[in-house]
């Protein structure tokens, strides 16, 4: 029963991860009309349309599970999500037809986003109703490795296929059929091979037996919704499962999981064969501890073990990703610390730089310098001038850079960075391998893998024992329902916002450490508010 239910949900991770790992080149296959910076900032936003749709998704098909059944609601939720996925991977690129490329990508995301957001809760209650009491937080927390096994499956193709094609063929090159090229395209074709073992597991399962005796009796919801978000007494506890636990588990599990691999490559530069594979290696090594901290809240509750991770991830972030900085990027880590750049603009020409969706034009000298300046990952403060003086970038003393136009100060920005202390793009101090099994012999490689662990148990120590927390919440009249709801809610949009918000805080600012204030305030949110308003329901009788 676990194996099934697994199985199927590993595979709309996969599905679903796919894109995520692949988001930079994504962008340049279907943004290519905008600059690189913009284009990643783009293919992160399509990213998270799949998100922002999830809690749809949990209404729609959680509404059908409690009506119909667990089982063939998360039957048609792979099928939407297998062959959407599917149709990525022949999606041809804007440079073939135009701006319906990216709409179509949107449209796609967004059926995948709508597809998990009923599956989850699916896979997740169907274990659940199986499971002895006793043992809940344990059987469940095997549904709680499949986000994580998905993403590593996804990166063992990509890696594998980066590895044999080359990374030109995989990004571009590599020729396969109907006019497309990119050997990044076949992991997403190779999903309709999983797609029909999955379909094919999920049509031998049986029917949760206690919805299938509440069927027999007669005493299911006609109106799951209303009844889980229609009166107070149900809606509270929505509301204090999405703040008093979810939102924190949602924050910390894309911190150290997405926005740890984003933060490697966009501000750290380290290639991205690197990088997922020194992601790679912290999955597979922390993997196991979803099942002992799952096995744990059997014993001593949901609700310290979920606070105690998030409080854990809240004071020791900054720390992890300055140790994370200095180990992969030496050269980059001593940068930031000695290298003094100035922008020295008068205050009133500079504004707010906030723009987590991309959308403002910025034209005046001081913004687009600073703007730049935290697109390519350096570091800087701001000087006020007198009024009237020209916007300009002092870097350790020495002359200014003027600023003429855009283009001119990006050519004249990289030279002048480096030759101050910056690492070139080919800085050999820069943690590199070229194989997944030449991680192990690499001590710097094994340096960073050892901090990504930290943090990846740190996801295993809020997710383990999420799901059995939020089925003991709720009757099993509306359970499918009301537990997807705030589970996507949280990890859909607090979650999985996360990468842009965080990197639009880091533009803002030019502090490269900034965008880590969203994931500390979130879970310290939920600590606060899971101490007061939480109670444990461990062992609860779902049946009741």
């Amino acid at each position: 029963m676990i194996i099934a239910s697994s199985l199927g949900t590993v595979f709309e991770w996969y599905d679903f991860y796919l894109y995520g790992t692949l988001a930079t080149i994504i962008g340049r296959q279907f943004f290519s009309q905008f600059p690189p910076a913009t284009q990643a900032i783009f293919a992160l936003l399509t990213f998270a349309a799949g998100f922002l749709v999830r809690p749809f998704g949990a209404l729609v098909f959680g509404r059908l599970g409690d009506l119909v059944g667990r089982k063939y609601t998360f039957l048609l939720t792979i099928l939407i999500m297998g062959l959407s996925t599917f149709a990525v991977g022949l999606l041809p690129s804007y440079d073939q037809i135009g701006v319906a490329a990216p709409i179509i990508l949107v449209l796609l995301r967004m059926a995948q986003g709508l597809a998990l957001g009923g599956e989850y809760g699916g896979a997740v209650v169907y274990v659940a109703e199986h499971s002895p009491r006793n043992r809940r937080g344990f059987y469940t927390a095997w549904i709680q490795t499949t986000a994580t096994m998905g993403l590593l499956l996804s990166l063992a193709v990509i890696v594998t296929l980066r590895l044999n094609l080359g990374e030109d063929a995989f990004q571009t090159s590599q020729p396969l059929f109907l006019g497309l090229e990119g050997g990044w395209r076949i992991p997403f074709l190779l999903s309709i091979v999983l797609l029909i073992i999955s379909t094919y597991i999920r049509l031998q399962m049986h029917e949760s037996p206690i919805f299938q005796k509440m069927k027999e009796e007669g005493t299911q919801s006609k109106a799951p919704l209303s009844e889980a978000f229609g009166n107070w007494k149900n809606g509270k506890i929505v509301l204090i499962a999405l703040f008093g636990l979810v939102i924190g588990q949602a924050v910390v599990w894309y911190t150290g999981q997405f926005y740890a691999l984003f933060f490697l490559q966009t501000v750290l530069k380290i290639d991205l064969l690197t990088a997922n594979v020194l992601i790679a290696w912290a999955l597979i090594i922390a993997t196991p501890g979803f099942l002992i901290f799952g096995s744990l809240s059997d014993r001593i509750g949901r609700k310290p073990v979920i606070l105690a991770g998030c409080l854990l991830a809240a004071l020791t972030y900054f720390p992890l990703f300055g140790a994370l900085t200095s180990a992969a990027n030496p050269t980059y880590s001593n940068a930031i610390e000695t290298v003094r750049a100035e922008v020295v603009a008068d205050p009133a020409t500079c504004g707010s730089l906030f723009d987590p969706v991309s959308i403002r034009v910025f034209t005046s000298p001081c913004d687009v310098m600073r703007r730049t300046m935290s697109q390519q990952a350096y570091r800087y403060t701001q000087t006020s001038a007198p009024a009237g003086t020209p916007a300009q970038l002092v870097v350790n003393g020495g002359t200014p850079i003027a600023f003429t136009d855009a283009a001119g100060f990006t050519a004249a920005l990289g030279p002048a960075m480096v030759a101050a202390g910056y690492p070139s793009a080919t800085d050999p101090a820069k943690v590199k391998i070229d194989g997944f099994f030449s991680a192990l012999g690499n001590g710097q490689a094994l340096k960073v893998i050892a901090i990504l662990t930290i943090m990846v148990v740190y996801v295993t120590i809020v997710y383990g024992p999420i799901a059995a927390a939020l089925v003991e919440f709720f009757p099993t009249r509306i359970r499918y329902t009301a537990m997807s709801l705030p589970y996507h809610i949280g990890n859909g949009w607090f979650g999985g916002l996360l990468p842009a918000t965080s990197f639009a805080i880091v533009a803002s600012t030019g502090d490269i450490f900034a965008g880590l204030w969203y994931p500390v305030i979130f879970a310290l949110l939920t600590v606060v508010i899971g101490v007061i308003f939480v109670r444990e329901k461990k062992g609860v009788d779902l049946a009741d």
